[in-house]
């Protein structure tokens, strides 16, 4: 984006002072509409938090003097262990092991898409600028998608309050929705994560354009 390291820091720092006041709202807003709708608000089911929870439980662990150094040995030694079996990301693995199977599950179907765009772009012969262009595409798309989630995850969580029951009622279609139709979407958002990139790939004398950050 041409942006020097000073000025990105200066960005960062303002990003977070700015996110800490802001998140407060939507997230006492999670955590009301679960406890609304029959949960336990955040740390629950419904909202698990599973980094959250880690971080929390370490710090206790070291004010408290209870840290369970077994487990953290444990997890040292086998991060060793993957680097020395050169796994190519040990960093995936072990956020896995603590995330929720419903989130380590999505990423596996987002990696498998992923796989099947890189394919296509091998079979077609694109060359490495318009490869990078395939991928800047495609992390903006699903960027997209993973911030459209969220807001519409927060506009359902505000339908659970009185105010918002008949608004609730009114979009519910069903309360036993088909897991066949969710299967459609998913395909459907598939297909839209594979063919919007490709077809940014450009012409092959295009020049290379920067490769995303992730």
């Amino acid at each position: 984006m041409g942006g020097t390291p000073r000025s990105i820091q200066i960005v960062e720092l303002i990003a977070v002072v700015v996110a800490s006041l802001v998140m407060y709202f939507p997230l006492l807003l999670l955590h009301r509409s679960d406890i609304a709708s029959g949960g336990t608000g955040l740390g629950g089911r419904a909202l698990p938090a599973p980094q959250a929870g880690l971080m929390a439980l370490l710090a206790q662990g070291i004010v408290g003097g209870n840290m369970p150094w077994a487990l953290v040995l444990f997890g040292i030694l086998l991060g060793v262990a993957f680097i020395m079996v050169d796994v190519k990301s040990p960093m995936l693995v072990a956020v896995g092991m603590y995330l929720p199977f419903e989130t380590t599950s999505a990423i596996f179907v987002g990696g498998v898409i992923r796989a099947i765009a890189d394919r296509i772009a091998v079979k077609r012969g694109l060359n490495e600028s318009q490869r990078i262009r395939v991928e800047n595409a495609g992390v903006l798309t699903a960027s997209g998608l993973i911030a459209g989630e969220a807001l519409l995850g927060l506009v359902w969580a505000a339908m659970q309050f009185d105010f918002a029951k008949g608004i609730r009622q009114a979009v519910v279609v069903s309360t036993h929705p088909l897991y066949s139709l969710g299967l459609l979407v998913l395909i459907g958002l598939a297909i839209v994560m594979i063919v919007i990139p490709l077809r940014s790939a450009g012409k092959p004398d295009d020049p290379a354009p920067p490769v995303a950050m992730m």
